[in-house]
């Protein structure tokens, strides 16, 4: 019998979620499985991810092969690396103790990378609505603005249209005065 780690479809359309088994190789994908390893969820971003590094490692030992995406996951969280250090220790490289070291110390820098990505998309998003917030003031300044302006000019225009008709009673006397001091020249 050939064993898979692999992933299971879960979750509604556009929505996937993974389950990480270990499976017959000949059962269908959501099908049946030997043992549920972890869960990965690719919509949130970073992805979550959470595995059994222990049970992986071991169904790794016993022959069980890794899909593509399932060893790409694997190495993400470890599990191949904590396999190629147990390898080591067989080989008597280094000690238990030692190989145990070296996983946490890998672990505690993985961890580090993943949070300063997530502390990097909060200040990203942070800064996004900060930008969004001055460009929405930035408009309303600018709607008040112009509607001040057009009350100016509302204003200015009915004066306009106030003060000609006082002129105008007054403009064709100048006009005929002009007119005669035209005809005396």
């Amino acid at each position: 019998m050939s064993v898979k780690i692999r992933l299971q479809r879960h979750g509604k359309k556009g929505k996937p979620f993974f389950h990480i088994v270990v499976a017959d190789s000949r059962a269908k994908r959501d099908g049946k499985f030997i043992e549920k390893i972890g869960i990965y969820n690719p919509v949130t971003n970073p992805a979550t991810i959470e595995l059994n590094v222990d049970a992986a490692v071991k169904w790794l030992n016993n022959g069980a092969q890794p899909t593509d995406t399932a060893r790409a996951i694997l190495s993400y969280k470890g599990a191949m690396y904590k396999k190629h250090l147990q390898g080591g220790v067989a080989k008597g490289a280094f000690d238990e103790a030692e190989a145990e070291k070296r996983f946490a110390a890998w672990v505690d820098a993985k961890e580090a990378k993943v949070q300063g990505k997530v502390d990097g998309l909060a200040a990203a998003k942070a800064d996004a609505k900060k930008a969004a917030l001055e460009a929405e003031v930035k408009v309303n300044e600018a709607r008040v603005a112009a509607a001040a302006q057009a009350e100016a000019d509302a204003k200015a225009a009915e004066e306009a249209a106030n003060a000609p008709a006082e002129e105008t009673t007054e403009a064709p006397a100048e006009g005929e005065a002009a007119a005669e001091e035209n005809t005396e020249a």
